[in-house]
Formats: structure tokens, C-alpha cells, sequence
């Protein structure tokens, strides 16, 4: 029996919707929401599986391991048990499992465990578009907010030798946040078109920081 692609997204679709009601604001459904808008801009303009891009946008954050106690796995197993009850091609679920595995910025501090493919790189960039601009502040600062973390403290400076232990365990300030990370997804971008709209969300980002310090040091 062939499988109903279409009836699969809207399952999935109101899948994730019913998982993430309760969900930190910067990783809840309008999270999902725009880094599935941002795939499909993106994919436009590559040969890659849509359906893969959609299914794998959708569940890219079904159980991000910031929220269980850095559990990895957790993630990968949820999509995988729906995609099952959707009677998804097994390759297809192995694909998606990779892409949630490997998505996150912490991935890229291990160099020994690597995936890749097309629609992973889409949907990075879907992902880390969303982190940056004028949606990336907010999340920042509404994650510190929800992490209880100082705006900014002076007496610590970012952290820009991390290795992956470190990252994930950091309670810094969230102005560190954009030096130890969102400054840096510009240069990280994997698609033609993420690059493009990535700089104009980069310079909205560093004009932000400008106005910041100068309002902390009392220029404006």
C-alpha cells in the first residue's frame, strides 16, 4: 500500500501540536512552525526529498534533550515510535532519526559522530534561522528568563573554547549566549539561500547588542 504522504504530515502536524502545548516558548509549536516555513523557502531551491524536509522540520524538537536531562536518545525514539504508527518507510524513519540526532549547534563539537544529507542541511539552516534576527533575541532572553540566568554580568565573559560538556551544562548570562553561539551560525549556514537571509538577521542581531551595551553604559 502506498503511504498517504499528505494525511502523514497533517497526522504529524497535530502530533507535535499536542506534544509541545506545554512547551518552553522558544521551542513550542510557533518554533516548529517557522523552521517548517523556513525549510520549505529554503528547499525551493534544492534537489532534496520534500516530504523527508517536511516530516523532518516537524520533528526536529519533539523532545529537545535541553528538557530531559540532556537525553539525547529521547528524541530519535519519540519520532520514531509515530513515524511507526504511521506506517512510514523504515529508511525514511532512519533518515529523520539521524536529522533530529544530529541537528542541534552541540553536535558540531563532536567530530567523531557525523551524518549528512540534503535535508539535514535544510532544515539546520530552517533551525538555526530561527535563532537568530529578531526571533532569536526574544528566544534568547525568554530561555534565560525560563532558565532564571542574569541578562548580562560584566565580571563573566563568554566562553568561546567550549567543548560539549561545557555547552550543554552552561548557566551563563544570556548576552554570552550570542557571542558563544548566535554570532557564530552566519559562517555556519549550509545552503545558498540560509546564507542570504542568515546576514540580514546577523546584522539586526549585532545592531541589537550596540544598542544594548550603550543603554548598559549609560550613551543613550
Amino acid at each position: 500500500m502506498t503511504m498517504d504522504k499528505k494525511k502523514v504530515i497533517q497526522n504529524t502536524i497535530r502530533y507535535v501540536k499536542k506534544t509541545l502545548e506545554e512547551s518552553e516558548g522558544g521551542h513550542d509549536w510557533f518554533h516548529i512552525n517557522r523552521v517548517y516555513k523556513n525549510a520549505l523557502l529554503i528547499a525551493k531551491n534544492e534537489k532534496v526529498d520534500l516530504f523527508v524536509v517536511q516530516i523532518g522540520a516537524l520533528l526536529h524538537d519533539i523532545a529537545d534533550s535541553k528538557f530531559y536531562d540532556g537525553n539525547e536518545s529521547i528524541g530519535p525514539e519519540k519520532a520514531r515510535a509515530f513515524l511507526k504508527s504511521q506506517e512510514v518507510d523504515e529508511e525514511i524513519i532512519t533518515h529523520i532519526e539521524n536529522i533530529i540526532l544530529f541537528i542541534s549547534y552541540k553536535s558540531s563539537f563532536d567530530s567523531s559522530k557525523h551524518f549528512s544529507s540534503p535535508e539535514l542541511n535544510i532544515i539546520q539552516d530552517a533551525d538555526r534561522l530561527d535563532a537568530i534576527g529578531a526571533i532569536g533575541v526574544a528566544r534568547c532572553f525568554n530561555y534565560g528568563g525560563f532558565k532564571n540566568r542574569k541578562l548580562y554580568d560584566p565580571e563573566i565573559t563568554p566562553n568561546l573554547k567550549m567543548n560539549k560538556e561545557e555547552y550543554k551544562k552552561s548557566n551563563a548570562p544570556s548576552i554570552n549566549h550570542f557571542y558563544e553561539k548566535l554570532l557564530l551560525l552566519k559562517d555556519k549556514m549550509n545552503t545558498k539561500t540560509g546564507k542570504k537571509l542568515a546576514k540580514k538577521r546577523h546584522l539586526f542581531m549585532e545592531k541589537f547588542l550596540k544598542n544594548f551595551f550603550d543603554e548598559w553604559n549609560g550613551l543613550m
